[in-house]
């Protein structure tokens, strides 16, 4: 069954600011110092690919950046956003089997978002947090911008505070079978040669 320790809003959030860190600290891909087939390895690679994300967004924004780099970097995307959903569904695949043993009760409630996506969008606030700070601690701007900014982190923080709980109770629920753990793969059609027209009718010519 699964333990407080094994998955609780703490440390997933502290597991996505070590990868956070850790890649800005030479910005390129690294190691993950989790053990292979463990959640906390999940964990940290699910962050580390929207880290990677991240930074191709910012860049592929730049107004003078050539078109060919743009077709580059856009594909560099779609294999990330694949990577995404893959590590999201394995997460929930971690958690699923910690919580094999739990016999939901007979009026147990279903919750729309699964644990992992609730888990995905931490990982973004997580990136949103360190960046947003990166500009109230800037020095080259004015004060206005700073304010803004300020303003604009608060309410990331609140946020942190609201997503954390509401991890932490999903799970409490699980635990005591009042929500029944249910998932639904994405069965994302975009990048599978045999589902996406543009594709299959590219190879029927």
């Amino acid at each position: 069954m699964i333990q407080a320790e094994q998955l609780n809003s703490k440390k997933v959030i502290g597991i996505f600011q070590d990868s956070i860190r850790d890649w800005h600290k030479e910005e390129q891909p690294h190691t993950n110092p989790f053990p292979e087939n463990t959640l906390e390895n999940t964990l940290y690679q699910k962050n580390h690919v929207d880290t990677i994300q991240w930074h191709i967004e910012d860049e592929i924004r730049r107004p003078d950046i050539p078109l060919d780099d743009i077709m580059t970097l856009k594909r560099r995307i779609d294999k990330l956003n694949q990577d995404r959903t893959d590590t999201v569904e394995k997460i929930d695949d971690f958690i699923g089997g910690l919580l094999k043993d739990v016999t939901p009760a007979q009026n147990a409630r279903l919750n729309s978002e699964s644990p992992a996506w609730l888990v995905d969008r931490m990982s973004i606030l997580e990136l949103k947090i360190y960046h947003m700070q990166e500009q109230v601690d800037r020095t080259d701007v004015d004060r206005e911008h700073i304010d803004k900014c300020q303003t604009k982190l608060s309410v990331l923080l609140e946020q942190r505070q609201d997503l954390s709980r509401c991890l932490d109770e999903l799970i409490d629920d699980y635990l005591k079978g009042a929500k029944k753990f249910k998932v639904y793969r994405q069965m994302k059609m975009y990048n599978d040669q045999n589902l996406n027209p543009a594709l299959y009718k590219q190879g029927n010519k």
